[in-house]
């Protein structure tokens, strides 16, 4: 795994240990990160099941003001806490040692929103099921954000409250973009 553009190009990150973890693919990390190149500037991430911190990472080196990355897993965590001090962007990241529906049920309303909301659940339908109901409750979080789910493309979630604006197809992996749903004006 390496850091593909930015600031830390070319990095060699550590890759993740045990079985069942799958970080995100070179092609696809160009792909996503193509796809928000003009929104990174300055913005603040959330990356849910970090994992080693790789997507995250990625937005700081491209100049992502600030990543909030959310991992429950103890020895991911390690590795992305090692991979941040290996970029020296410690001090530009927020970890939280959590699962991501916990996250969400401590987060206060006083909390900054983020621009880009990164999502990349287990595959199964039980992982994705739990996190888009916790998104679906907390649509506060992003009113203005972009959030991109990763998930196998035998399957097209929908989000309550958040629109989908495209999703994009890479073999058995799909990026579906959402953001929030605008209420529409009523005009006289």
């Amino acid at each position: 795994m390496r850091v593909i553009a930015g600031t830390q190009r070319g990095r060699r990150l550590m890759g993740p240990k045990g079985p069942g973890l799958r970080p995100t693919s070179d092609r696809v990390k160009e792909a996503l990160f193509s796809i928000l190149s003009p929104r990174l500037a300055g913005a603040r991430v959330l990356d849910l099941y970090a994992g080693t911190g790789a997507i995250g990472i990625e937005a700081l080196s491209r100049g992502a003001r600030h990543a909030t990355f959310v991992e429950p897993h103890v020895s991911s965590l390690k590795v992305l806490r090692a991979n941040l001090e290996l970029c020296g962007l410690s001090t530009q990241a927020t970890i939280h040692s959590c699962t991501a529906e916990t996250f969400f049920k401590r987060r206060t309303a006083a909390e900054p929103a983020y621009d880009i909301i990164f999502a990349d659940p287990p595959y199964d339908n039980e992982g994705t099921s739990a996190l888009l109901s916790a998104l679906s409750q907390h649509t506060s979080l992003l009113p203005t954000a972009t959030l991109v789910l990763e998930h196998g493309s035998k399957t097209e979630p929908v989000i309550d409250g958040l629109a989908i604006l495209r999703r994009y197809r890479y073999g058995d992996t799909t990026l579906s973009l959402f953001r929030p749903r605008q209420e529409e004006s009523l005009a006289p």
